[in-house]
């Protein structure tokens, strides 16, 4: 069996979600595989995130070097190709940085590339078995990836149930010196802070969060007496920030928001991939769409198969009267 990498990403020292689901995507491939944490950075906040790593990982090998202090896809490319060794399996999160990253390291390494898993079903010898969605999650595909050469495989954040139990006692190997040369052509120049509009969602612990079926702007009424009946914030799908329903500041997604409430509505959200990227932490999911089918309902942990201009009344009158 080729041997399980993780890169992990991080933020201000702290890991980011997927450090806790990328280990078990791996242990799917191999159950006794013992999986490896990559991580780039510079300074006291890659020390700090090596170390909180370490407690999911037995491994955890910490390159360390100014070219990497930003998460530069073309630099951190580089650092793979040196140091991951042939016919290597590396798993990343299926994010806007994943997705940067992942398919030139594929091609650089002469490996298998499979993007957006949901589910690994079973490595049989060098074939490795996952699903992905297609069709806005409207359809399964089940996927045959020959990892003979290795492979590069962009797991979906959310799709495996975390491990918190961080219990591994890893040690942390500092790698920086293999990194090799780091000169690239594109180059870090600022970030851009998202607009706070007049509700921060991220600190909010409920979001009643609507998408297209909430169907016409008016009914965005209907959502916002929900979420005074909980004492949530309103929130929102891409969709709905595209039709200028509600302002950019509250959506949530890749290109939106990235929050982590203790309670997420999702109403009449689909629940692609790029919507559910900007949940993290874990929520309590509670899903309302018409749509048997709709990809929501995988992750969620409640479901209720209903138009959401007939239910979410009600809903609000009960919790009125409670």
């Amino acid at each position: 069996m080729a041997q399980i990498f993780a890169y992990i990403p991080y933020q201000d020292g702290v890991c980011d979600d997927c450090a806790l689901e990328l280990v078990v995507a791996a242990r799917k491939i191999d159950a006794s595989a013992s999986v490896t944490a990559v991580m780039t950075g510079s300074g006291a906040d890659l020390d700090k995130a090596c170390a909180e790593a370490a407690a999911t990982y037995p491994e955890v090998w910490k390159i360390d070097n100014e070219a990497l202090a930003y998460p530069n896809a073309e630099v951190i490319r580089k650092v793979l190709i040196n140091l991951l060794p042939a016919e290597a399996i590396l798993l990343l999160p299926h994010n806007t940085f994943g997705m940067d990253l992942a398919p030139g390291l594929s091609i650089k390494l002469g490996a298998a590339f499979v993007s957006d898993v949901v589910d690994i079903e079973a490595m049989d010898g060098a074939t490795m078995k996952v699903v992905r969605q297609e069709f806005s999650g409207q359809v399964s595909t089940h996927v045959s990836a020959d990892t003979a050469g290795g492979a590069v495989v962009n797991i979906r954040p959310g799709a495996f149930q975390p491990d918190e139990s961080k219990s591994a006692g890893g040690s942390v190997v500092d790698k920086s010196a293999d990194a090799g040369d780091l000169a690239v052509k594109r180059r870090f120049l600022e970030v851009v802070a998202a607009e706070v509009g007049d509700v921060d969602i991220t600190k909010s612990d409920v979001l009643v969060s609507v998408g297209r079926g909430i169907e016409d702007e008016e009914n965005i009424e209907i959502a916002e007496e929900l979420a005074e009946a909980m004492g949530a914030v309103v929130s929102c799908s891409r969709p709905i920030v595209d039709a200028k329903w509600l302002e950019k500041s509250r959506q949530v997604g890749t290109s939106g928001q990235t929050v982590k409430p203790k309670v997420y509505m999702a109403m009449g959200i689909s629940g692609s991939f790029q919507h559910l990227g900007g949940l993290k932490g874990s929520p309590f999911i509670v899903a309302i769409n018409k749509n048997a089918k709709a990809p929501i309902f995988q992750v969620a942990d409640v479901g209720v198969v209903d138009d959401i201009l007939d239910f979410l009344p009600e809903l609000t009158e009960a919790i009125e009267e409670l």
